[in-house]
């Protein structure tokens, strides 16, 4: 599966969860930019071109991240799936995707969006705080740690991301808006888009994944008690 939405709309929660009920590789583009800038390891070419655009200002291009992604190509082939947390953003990087599950014999099962109002967003990213050393996120009013500044796993300063700030978050959703509608219509077309509204507590937005997607997730879906099995099949 893909996961799709706006930047602070909860892609990486939902796939730690949907990760831990059926143990698939969980990759997030942004989670491995990060990783690579805060690492005393050499980064790869294409981790190197993509780090150097993004401390210029510049917005990952579509040819830097599908780079990234064939790197770490294996991860479309995990034995029990993998979840892509990040890409596709647009609907070239869509295309690319394809062409490589088609290369590695891969179908798709479903494209899941995330739904949730601009001012929900905006009021989770401003509250997120991060730690320096684990990377683990906290959040001022929903998850605050017990120690002002101090991470809750290792015990590492917090800090507001750049990105985080009001400003930079409604920057980052109008250029999402720009380039959304021609992805949703990708996946729309090929019958694989599910939407999910994003909105309350990551458990109630899984619940509700669940009820979307459950069946691919090993849960059976409900059966409405007036129609036999049958008719849904």
């Amino acid at each position: 599966m893909v996961l799709l939405g706006p930047p602070g709309v909860g892609k990486g929660t939902q796939a730690a969860l949907i990760e831990a009920a059926i143990d698939a590789c969980h990759l997030s583009t942004g989670d491995l930019f990060r990783a690579a800038a805060a690492s005393h390891v050499p980064p790869s070419p294409a981790m190197q071109a993509a780090l150097a655009g993004i401390a210029r200002g510049e917005l990952a291009s579509d040819g830097m991240v599908i780079a990234l992604l064939r790197e770490r190509v294996h991860c479309l082939t995990c034995p029990h799936g993998f979840l892509l947390d990040g890409f596709p953003r647009t609907a070239p990087q869509a295309t690319v995707l394809e062409a490589l599950l088609d290369e590695a014999s891969v179908a798709l099962d479903g494209a899941v969006y995330l739904q949730a109002p601009d001012a929900v967003i905006i009021e989770r990213l401003s509250g997120r705080r991060v730690c320096r050393t684990c990377r683990r996120s906290h959040h001022l009013d929903h998850h605050p740690p017990c120690r002002s500044g101090c991470c809750d796993a290792c015990g590492g300063q917090l800090y507001q991301r750049d990105d985080d700030v009001p400003a930079a978050i409604a920057v980052r959703l109008a250029h999402y808006a720009r380039t959304t509608p021609a992805l949703l219509a990708f996946y729309q077309q090929r019958g694989l888009l599910r939407t999910v509204d994003a909105t309350g507590t990551p458990h109630d937005v899984f619940a509700r994944a669940e009820t979307t997607i459950g069946w691919r997730l090993g849960v059976q879906p409900p059966v409405t008690p007036a129609r036999h099995p049958a008719q849904d099949a």
